[in-house]
């Protein structure tokens, strides 16, 4: 167990990303709704307290997912929610709305899809730079003085906007990508966030399962990355031979690079929480056996050396995406 934030609520070691049952890796038709259930039964019994989802993520689908599964449990984990990103009837997106009337609206949808008195963490999923953040901060913190929300985060927030949004309510925990492929928030976001005592949220730690060594290149419709330059053409073939390098240093510690790659990003710090994003139980069990690797400080020397941040080749997101995350 870890402090999320300096005063902020007690989570489990990592958490459990969502979003992949319901969104953005596959079409429909290759959702397995009762095995998505099953998982995160099985990472609540296994002592994971926080579950992580977006009201848009296959829009409201992966909220009533969870919402099913805690009808089912006594003790309830927390729920970290980001809103704000406007879906298309065709599953596109179409813009990020988080004006203070936005921000009530969505909580109301989440809060009955969810089934609970309280959102656990609620944050825009990314920053409208149109919307004042004093704005949409101020927002969430009337719903938590309604006791509708219980802690305020961001997600993909600058120093910048971190520092504004912390001067109305004191933020929780900013949620940012943060892996051995992608350490942009080293530069300064880190140092502001500790700063502050605002947790961090970490998102991404396999890098989509780029860090994992399953992909192959070739994405079921539907999957974005299909077409993010990480994933795609010469830059996925030029990561795929960085990997080599991990998959070396997994098999020296006898483990997989996925669990590796968890291990390094749980050794950054008691205020990262890691977020174990799966559709599955036996992917699951595999991830959380990276709680239990000590890395020694050599062998963590020996990672930051061979993965410094831009040693992966290609954006992380397609360009018209980039101008909304940390970079």
């Amino acid at each position: 167990m870890k402090r999320l934030g300096k005063t902020g609520p007690a989570v489990s070691a990592v958490g459990l990303g969502c979003m992949g049952m319901s969104d953005l890796y596959g079409s429909k038709a290759t959702r397995d709704d009762k095995e998505s259930m099953a998982t995160i039964h099985a990472a609540l019994d296994a002592g994971i307290n926080f579950l992580n989802t977006g009201d848009f993520y296959g829009s409201g689908h992966n909220e009533m997912l969870i919402g099913k599964v805690l009808q089912e449990r006594s003790e309830l984990p927390l729920v970290s929610v980001k809103f704000g990103v406007l879906r298309t009837p065709q599953g596109g997106f179409s813009g990020i709305d988080t004006r203070p009337e936005a921000v009530r609206n969505f909580a109301a949808y989440s809060l009955t899809r969810l089934g609970v008195e309280a959102i656990g963490l609620y944050q825009p999923s990314r920053i409208n730079p149109a919307i004042p953040i004093e704005e949409t901060v101020g927002a969430i913190a009337d719903l938590i003085r309604e006791g509708k929300v219980l802690h305020l985060g961001l997600s993909e927030a600058s120093p910048e906007l971190l520092r504004r949004a912390h001067a109305v309510h004191p933020v929780t925990a900013i949620e940012v990508e943060y892996s051995l492929a992608t350490r942009v928030i080293e530069r300064e976001l880190l140092d502001t966030a500790r700063e502050l005592g605002v947790g961090v949220v970490a998102y991404g730690v396999l890098s989509r399962g780029l860090l994992s060594g399953t992909l192959n290149g070739h994405y079921e419709p539907g999957d974005f990355r299909g077409h993010a330059p990480r994933f795609t053409g010469s830059n996925f073939e030029a990561n795929q031979g960085r990997l080599q390098k991990l998959h070396g240093l997994a098999d020296d510690k006898g483990c997989t690079p996925a669990q590796l790659a968890i291990a390094w990003a749980l050794h950054q710090g008691d205020d990262i929480l890691p977020l174990i994003g799966t559709t599955n139980r036996g992917r699951l069990a595999e991830n959380l056996a990276a709680i239990d690797i000590e890395l020694s400080p050599e062998e963590l020397r020996q990672l930051n050396e061979a993965f410094p941040e831009g040693a992966f080749a290609g954006e992380r997101y397609a360009q018209q995406q980039m101008g909304l995350v940390v970079r």
